[in-house]
């Protein structure tokens, strides 16, 4: 029996990311651990609440295949830097050695276009020190989805977010070669592409995707 156990399915991606899992085949039960009920009902689903703070007591069978991390805010969202740490790092490394524990082999993350352990920029440095830690946890598979501007419905909408991809828009027909991966994307081609790649497309145990390759893994046509 293959299982997914997901975070963040409220977010985003996250929300994407249920709706592919609940309509793959291969996988036989879908556990979404979450703070508050998702507004959603399928027959593989079967929802936990938890404190993502102190997942240690998390209750209920939560036996996995792969697990997937779309946990994630901003700092003004957040309220402080503490506080965003919390969330995009404390959090994701507290859910990752939950879904170790119960037997998780493959485990999905998404992360951010320059993260980077040794950034300048805060937000970059922390989504890099959480790759980092993730990195040495010893998952059989590790796969780090680095998205540029996500690009989607999003509940309540982030002013700056729909500015960025207004701009970004624009800019795409001059954001050719290396300059590719900074165009925005939508969040249904991230989540398309972690279920491809929890799904038997990977490459070293370790592995980094650039929003530029999860563009093409996310809209590639299945084999047939």
């Amino acid at each position: 029996m293959r299982i997914a156990l997901i975070a963040g399915a409220s977010g985003l991606v996250g929300g994407e990311l249920l709706r592919a899992l609940l309509a793959a085949p291969e996988y036989d039960r879908v556990i979404a651990l979450g703070r508050q009920s998702l507004d959603c009902e399928h027959p593989k689903l079967r929802q936990v609440a938890v404190n993502f703070m102190a997942l240690d007591q998390a209750a209920g069978e939560l036996g996995c295949t792969d697990a997937f991390c779309c946990l994630g805010t901003t700092i003004k969202q957040a309220g402080s830097p503490e506080a965003f740490r919390a969330v995009d790092q404390t959090a994701v490394l507290a859910f990752a050695w939950l879904a170790q524990r119960h037997g998780a082999e493959g485990f999905f993350v998404v992360s951010s276009l320059g993260a980077h352990a040794q950034s300048r920029v805060f937000y970059s440095r922390v989504k890099g020190e959480m790759e980092a830690a993730l990195a040495v946890l010893g998952f059989k598979y590790l796969g780090i989805f680095q998205p540029s501007l996500l690009l989607g419905l999003r509940i309540p909408p982030r002013f700056g977010e729909q500015v960025g991809a207004f701009v970004l828009g624009l800019a795409a027909p001059l954001l050719w070669g290396p300059l590719r991966k900074y165009r925005a994307i939508q969040a249904a081609v991230v989540a398309q592409a972690m279920v491809r790649c929890a799904l038997g497309q990977r490459g070293p145990e370790v592995q980094i995707f650039p929003s530029d390759h999860i563009q093409v893994l996310g809209t590639r046509q299945p084999d047939r």
